[in-house]
């Protein structure tokens, strides 16, 4: 039989997976066929705010947060600024315990949040907006330390037997991207690419989850490396277009939309949404896994919940 790590490889390669596999992301992880093992780690004075020095603030509603303040809003008091230490015992702690409940499934480590989207959290978005052009040597400083880090995560997770990095870094807002293609192509695409080759030199996998309309640069991140992109909001992408031109050479994780049909949709809505996007992006030889995420936080009856898994199983190739 067919491990549930073979059916995602299968999936991600085009090797014609037998069904498609599905990921559940933030509960009932041994319902699907991958699980995911968190690497960051909080800071080692104040449990509440990340390792890189920043805090998130909930308003108790279940979301992530939001951060209130910048670390790093004086490029003065920069100075001593340093990446996180790799603190290797402490984060794989948990890891013995993971690979048991893991099985035979995939097994992906996640950065939780990286890239562009760490770097506005150490310098604040408006900061971040102007550090492009107005900051260039230091927004290469800074940014060059999350990548490097970055890569030495994707070395640890490689050394401990993952199969693939997850990225997570939204470059979208409702209604598209929050600064031009061509200057993201020309401080952010390099980049990028060289992280992604790092992580294919030592066996990994890229997944690389995207909020908001990023339709102008999906083909960019196939273009550079990624292996399973998550189009985490299909509600406000053009998955149409981005079919077009990708159907059929990149993988891609797709959500029933956590903003419309699988909050407020019916039984039946749902399950046509999960056969609209996987007829404008699977293929019968695969290239498409199915991504289930709880969010009573908005407003998901726990009915739709099981109706978003129950359509992705449903789902075969065509």
């Amino acid at each position: 039989m067919t491990s549930r790590k073979e059916l995602v490889r299968r999936a991600i390669d085009f090797q014609s997976p037998s069904r498609i596999p599905i990921w559940f992301v933030n509960c009932d992880q041994t319902e699907g066929d991958a699980m995911v093992y968190h690497l960051s780690l909080a800071g080692e004075d104040d449990p509440q705010v990340n390792e890189w020095g920043y805090r998130l603030v909930s308003l108790d509603d279940g979301t992530m947060g939001h951060p209130t303040e910048a670390c790093l809003p004086d490029w003065d008091a920069a100075g001593q600024f340093q990446a996180p230490a790799v603190r290797e015992d402490e984060r794989m702690a948990a890891l013995p315990a993971f690979l048991d409940e893991c099985g035979d499934r995939y097994r992906l480590a996640s950065l939780d949040l990286s890239g562009f989207t760490v770097y506005t959290f150490l310098r604040g978005f408006e900061n971040s907006m102007m550090d492009f052009l107005a900051e260039p040597k230091r927004f290469a400083w800074l940014m060059g330390l999350i990548t490097d880090f970055e890569c030495e995560m994707a070395t640890l997770a490689a050394r401990r037997g993952f199969d693939g990095l997850h990225f997570a870094d939204d470059w979208g807002t409702q209604t598209g991207l929050m600064i031009s293609p061509d200057l993201w192509r020309k401080l952010f695409k390099p980049r990028y690419q060289r992280q992604f080759a790092h992580c294919h030199e030592l066996g990994l996998d890229v997944w690389y989850h995207c909020c908001g309309d990023f339709t102008q640069i999906a083909e960019d991140f196939h273009q550079i490396g990624v292996d399973v992109l998550n189009v985490a909001q299909p509600n406000v992408v053009d998955v149409e277009a981005v079919g077009r031109r990708l159907r059929g050479r990149q993988c891609f994780l797709m959500p029933i939309s956590y903003q419309t049909v699988s909050i407020s949709g019916s039984t039946d809505e749902i399950h046509a949404e999960a056969r609209r996007l996987y007829r404008q992006l699977g293929t019968e030889r695969g290239g498409f896994i199915g991504y289930v995420e709880e969010y009573g936080c908005m407003g998901m009856s726990d009915g739709n919940y099981r109706a978003c898994q129950e359509a992705f199983r449903r789902l075969r190739p065509e």
